[in-house]
This record gives C-alpha cells, structure tokens and sequence, in this order.
C-alpha cells in the first residue's frame, strides 16, 4: 500500500456527550461521555491506516496535552512528525443527540509561534519526497494565516506530489490558488470560497470545469445525506449513500476524504473508488470515532450505494 503524510494545523481533543435531547437552558443529564484525539488530518489518517496504508502524521501539537495525542499515535503506529507548540491543542465539545443532531462547541486552538511554522514547513519539506500523496485537513490555529498555508501547499505540488486538500474560509481560497490535486469542499463551503452561489449540478459542474482549468485534477463536492458529486477528466459522478442510523456525523467527510484517496492511489476505477469511499462516509455516522472496524459492514453499505454519471 502507499505512504501517506497527513497535515492537522488545528488538532483537538473531542469530547462528545451523549445525550437523549438538547434542551438549551436547562441541565441536561448525559447518556455517556468519550473522549478522542482527533482533527480532520487525524481522522483521515485512521481510516487511511484501516485501509492498509503507512501513515505520517504532522501538524502542530499543544506540549501541554500531548500525551492522548501521543497514545493514539503508538496505537495506530503512526510515524510522528508533529512540531510542538507551547500551550494547549484545543478541546472541542460535541454535544450528540439520539436524532443524530450534532451541536459543536469548538475551542480556538493554540496560538502559533512564526518560528513553530517555518519548522513545520521545513520539517514536511524533508520528509516530503517520502510519500505517495499527502492529506491537508482542518482549520487554522491561531497565529497561522492562509498565505502560509499557500506557500506550503504550493511547495508540496512543486515536489510533483498529490495533495488532497479540506479546508474551509480564508485557507479555502488561498489553498485554490496552490492548485492541489484534490479537493473535498461542501457546496457551501464552495460556494464562500468563490463568492459565487452554488446550487444546481450544472452550476457545480461549471465551477468544476473552471478548477480543472487551474490545475485541480479532482474535485468533490459532499453535500450529506444528499450524497456526494465528484468531478473529474475520469469521472463526473453522484453518489448517494444507503439508509443508515445516525449516531454522529462528526468524521464523515473525513472518512469520505480517505475513501477517495485511497480509491486513488490504489488504482481502483472511478465507479469503485466514490462506491467505496461514499460506503466508508456512510459508516462513519453509525459510530463515535473514527475507523473501519467491520468489513463485513463496509461490504453490505457499498452494496447499498447508488451511483449515477452526471
């Protein structure tokens, strides 16, 4: 299998409460509590090493609170390239309901030295070289602003390499402009990155096309429980995911990420690569947490994928 690097600028230690239903302003009492390790980069690179990948993880982590970070790396054997920060990594806060409502609390992260970032560019400029394709997911922390994340970016693809990037806001739109490989927005999301509304497949095909002519091979657009529209010079696609009860949808778009990165690199054709990955999103939501731990399950909900050309 490949070798993956994945990039979480803004880690975070979620806690999810379960709970039966919200009621704001009142005390509610919790159903259970777990706490994860956990980031967009992070939860992309679980699904990737449940698939059989060798994974490296990068980013930067708050000294104070390292140690679950740390634990989860030795668990999932993660090569460990994460530059250290003063501070805490941020905790978030995910409130889940029965109905699969999610309610997030999200803290802001540490605030990044500019002398913690240029070791951060040089250590993944090292290392880089090493890897078939690298994952660039989640927020900015404080401190970091979008230009520096373009530079990154445009010093990755400069190496000739696969970059698959999920992001939002500001980093969205001086990522564009990097030209990745791939890209994993929402329609809204999209649509704020380009300040153009986004609604109707032939608009997303249109603005696919544009990005394509800037140099983004792979384009795909999640839109939930309404499934998934990837664009492509190999595919234009729709998924949408079988009927499943929703625990959480924190990590979805994550797995889903994985999914078609893997689909990817491996060599596995179009309709193979969205039925898995669209599969791998669906049994995201059954759970809290993040990973593939029942093929048998996997094989019955890509089963249950419908799949469409665009």
């Amino acid at each position: 299998m490949a070798k993956i690097l994945t990039l979480t600028m803004n880690p975070a230690l979620d806690l999810t409460v379960q709970l039966g239903h919200l009621e704001a302003g009142q005390v509610n009492r919790s159903e259970g509590m777990l706490t994860h390790a956990a980031g967009k980069g992070l939860n992309v690179a679980q699904v990737l090493a449940d698939l059989g990948h060798q994974v490296t993880v990068a980013g930067f982590l708050g000294i104070d609170n390292q140690q679950p970070f740390e634990a989860l790396f030795a668990r999932r054997g993660f090569v460990d390239e994460f530059v250290r920060v003063a501070g805490e990594t941020r905790s978030n806060i995910k409130l889940a309901e029965t109905n699969g409502r999610i309610t997030d609390l999200n803290g802001p992260g540490p605030d990044v030295s500019l002398e913690a970032q240029q070791a951060l560019a040089a250590r993944v400029e090292q290392i880089a070289g090493d890897f078939d394709a690298v994952v660039v997911a989640g927020s900015l922390p404080r401190g970091v602003d979008a230009q520096w994340l373009k530079a990154l970016l445009q010093m990755l693809t400069a190496k000739g390499l696969k970059v698959a990037l999920d992001t939002s806001g500001q980093a969205l739109r001086a990522g564009l402009e990097a030209s990745p490989w791939l890209i994993k927005p929402n329609t809204e999301e999209l649509a704020d990155a380009l300040d153009a509304p986004i609604i109707s497949i032939a608009a997303q095909a249109q603005v696919a096309e544009d990005l394509r002519q800037r140099g983004i091979e792979h384009v795909v657009i999640s839109q939930g429980a309404e499934g998934v529209h990837w664009f492509s010079s190999q595919a234009c696609l729709q998924a949408l995911p079988p009927k499943v009860s929703v625990a959480s949808t924190v990590g979805a778009g994550d797995s889903l990420l994985a999914g078609m990165v893997h689909g990817l690199i491996s060599g596995h054709t179009p309709e193979q690569t969205l039925r898995t990955a669209t599969a791998i999103a669906a049994m995201a939501v059954t759970q809290i947490g993040f990973g593939i731990n029942d093929k048998a399950q996997l094989k019955r909900l890509e089963g249950g994928v419908s799949l469409r050309a665009l």
